[in-house]
Parts: structure tokens; C-alpha cells; sequence
């Protein structure tokens, strides 16, 4: 299938522009911001542009497959469409429409639990594997409770996210006074701030054959624990530079999960993963999937279902060309011995991996 907008759509640069033409001002800077300096924001883009490619030729490439697996399903990239908190601010059909998206373009989504739709109607929006994720806002029956209607929901697996503790200044917002509804009906943040490992234990416990993620692991120490409790991925991410200030680029912590994990777990990673590159660096340093957030909400913002296919498309594009100048046909291909340390050569920002961009900051 195609998203029949190749002619209007033929960078990712024209899609981000697309969303920043259409979104309401405070919609944007929620999308695009982080928290406070928004130096982990920025050490995202830094961390991968900080990694070089070592090419090899004379290789045969003349086909390349850019498809992974996830749950047992064949995924058309490894990607993963990331929990975004009310996708009905960018789209009008919020969950339902990404669902669509994913599922045309064949990979895998994650849905928040801050939405207003139902499980049940965005599990039957596309076709492809679905995670719910959440975040707690109540006991540990709560909780028990969220897993049961996932799974009769028909979710493949549940994700839990477990960065949010406390929430951040994201000062775009604070500066505008803008204050998000979803944010003012929100209710029992104390739970997710005392939610510890052993409460973990007991909902998986109740549970034993649901296949668990944990999102927000940023250290080897927590991936070891998260291991050790069974988890089925640990997901590698400091919430786009959302929460924590001046954490470290997702990429760059990558590695050590990779290490400590040792294959017991499957990995997630997301942080400002942009383009069809950035995704195999990912693989190369032993990453199972790729989160999108900001990119995949560029596209439904830009064209809906379509603009989410669209923004897939070019990525398997990159994805294709990239592999093939690196001299793999496949990603199990794909190691430590393809990539290099190197020094970044643009000015790190949400916007540097689309150098031909130029959005006009309203300021505050």
C-alpha cells in the first residue's frame, strides 16, 4: 500500500512544516519542547549525531529488507509509533487515526492511557500489534484492573512508564500560561511517585503470561533489575527530553542497557529519532526497535492516517539507502563494526537532523 502523498510529501522536512502550519501555537510548543533548559532534549539529537558510519563494499545489496519482528508479527521497520498523551490535539480522530497510520504502514503503536477513546475502539482502528500504555494513577488493583481490560481488548503486550514520578517544568507552556486540559483533569500523580519495584512485582505476578515493558529505563542498574522482575523489553527512553533535565541522549546510554540486558529482554529505544539513519544506528548498537513520537504526530498533524504512512514510507526509503551504502541487506546484519565515534556537525535541536527547515519561533 501507498499513502498516495508522494508528490506533496517528499521529504520529512515538508511534513514538519505541514504540522507546524496547521497546529495551534500551544499544541506545537507541546510538541516540540522539553523540560526547563531542554539540554537532555537536545543531547538526544547530539548523542546520535555523535556516531559516524564505516561502509563496506562489494557487498551483495541488490535486495535490501528493512522488516523486523515484534510479538511474532513481521513489521515493515522496526519502529514503534511511541505513547503520545492526547493524540486528539493534533488530529480529531486521535487513537483511532494513528491506529490507521500504523497499521498502513505496517508497524507497531503504542497507545497512551491519556486519551479519551476506548480501548476497545482503538484496538479495532488498523490492523498490526498494539501495546497499551500506562501511566498509574491508582493502587496496585488499579493497576491489575488496566492490565485485564488491555488484554481482553485484544493489546498484545503492556507498557508501563516509569519516568514520570514527578511531573516536569516544560516552561514552553508555563511561559505561554498554557495550561493542557488532559494535564487539569488529571488525578492520583502520588500514585505513580510511590509506584516502586515491588509494586511491579505484584501486578506482573497477577499476570504471568502478559508480556511486560517498562518505558523510561535510563541506567544499566534499572535495566538489570527490570530483568531480573522478567520483563519482556525494557524500553530505553528519558521521554524526549520531557522529563529529566540535563539526562544523557538516549543513544548514548543505549549501549550499556544493551549490555547488561544480554539478550533476556527485548530493547526499546526512543529520543529524537528522526530519520531512516538514526533508526539503524539504533540496530547497530543492538536496539530490537525504534520508538517515533514527535515524527509520527508531525504526520498525522501534516495529512492524518496518510501523513503517518507517509512519514513511514520515507523512513524505509532512508532505511534502504542507508543500508545499502553500508554494504547489509538485512538488519541482522547490522553491529557495532558499521559504526564509529564522531564529532557532531550541527548545533543540536528538535529540528537539527532537517537542516533545510526554517520555522519561524514566535517566542515568548
Amino acid at each position: 500500500m501507498a499513502s498516495g502523498l508522494e508528490n506533496e510529501f517528499a521529504t520529512l522536512h515538508e511534513i514538519v512544516k505541514a504540522a507546524k502550519i496547521r497546529l495551534n501555537p500551544n499544541i506545537w510548543d507541546y510538541l516540540i519542547g522539553g523540560t526547563e533548559t531542554e539540554t537532555t532534549l537536545r543531547r538526544n539529537r547530539m548523542a546520535l549525531d555523535s556516531i559516524a558510519f564505516k561502509p563496506r563494499v562489494l557487498r551483495d545489496v541488490s535486495k535490501i529488507d528493512p522488516s523486523s519482528e515484534i510479538l511474532g508479527r513481521r513489521i515493515r521497520i522496526p519502529v514503534m509509533l511511541a505513547p503520545v498523551g492526547s493524540l486528539e490535539s493534533f488530529e480529531p480522530g486521535g487513537g483511532i487515526t494513528v491506529a490507521k497510520g500504523a497499521g498502513a504502514g505496517g508497524v507497531t503503536m503504542l497507545i497512551s492511557s491519556v486519551t479519551s477513546l476506548k480501548l476497545e475502539d482503538i484496538v479495532k482502528g488498523g490492523a498490526g500489534p498494539k501495546i497499551y500504555q500506562l501511566y498509574v494513577r491508582g493502587d496496585d488493583k488499579w493497576v491489575a484492573d488496566r492490565v485485564k481490560q488491555a488484554m481482553d481488548a485484544g493489546y498484545d503486550a503492556f507498557c508501563i512508564t516509569v519516568d514520570t514520578q514527578v511531573y516536569s517544568r516544560r516552561e514552553r507552556d508555563i511561559a505561554k500560561r498554557f495550561v493542557k486540559s488532559w494535564r487539569t483533569a488529571a488525578t492520583g500523580q502520588d500514585f505513580q511517585a510511590a509506584f516502586s519495584w515491588e509494586n511491579f512485582r505484584r501486578v506482573k505476578d497477577k499476570f504471568p503470561d502478559v508480556k511486560f515493558m517498562l518505558k523510561g529505563i535510563g541506567t544499566a542498574e534499572d535495566a538489570e533489575i527490570a530483568c531480573r522482575h522478567g520483563v519482556w523489553a525494557v524500553y530505553c527512553s528519558n521521554h524526549g527530553g520531557r522529563q529529566l533535565d540535563h539526562g544523557r541522549g538516549s543513544a548514548a546510554v543505549l549501549p550499556e542497557i544493551v549490555e547488561v540486558v544480554a539478550g533476556r529482554a527485548k530493547i526499546g529505544v526512543d529520543g529524537s529519532f528522526s530519520r531512516g539513519s538514526d533508526i539503524v544506528k539504533a540496530i547497530c548498537l543492538g536496539a530490537d526497535w525504534v520508538g517515533l513520537g514527535r515524527l509520527y504526530c508531525y504526520g498525522l498533524a501534516a495529512a492524518g492516517a496518510a501523513g503517518i504512512e507517509r512519514v513511514l514510507e520515507l523512513l524505509e526509503e532512508e532505511m534502504k539507502e542507508v543500508m545499502g551504502l553500508l554494504g547489509v541487506a538485512r538488519l541482522d546484519q547490522l553491529d557495532k563494526s558499521y559504526i564509529a565515534p564522531a564529532l557532531p556537525t550541527n548545533l543540536p535541536g528538535v529540528h537539527s537532523a532537517f537542516p533545510l527547515l526554517n520555522l519561524h519561533d514566535e517566542g515568548y
